[in-house]
């Protein structure tokens, strides 16, 4: 489920580009994907 939420921002960011739609919310939410990903490496699966 993770990996699906991160998908869908990626998008939501590239679109972003493209359209400018919702301004700074898609790169602040973009941040917090990485932030949990890189915690989610780190940590590893238990």
């Amino acid at each position: 489920m993770l990996w699906t939420i991160i998908l869908v921002i990626i998008v939501l960011w590239l679109l972003g580009f493209i359209a400018d739609v919702a301004g700074n919310l898609i790169h602040i939410l973009l941040v917090v994907a990485l932030v949990i990903f890189i915690f989610q490496l780190l940590t590893g699966r238990r």
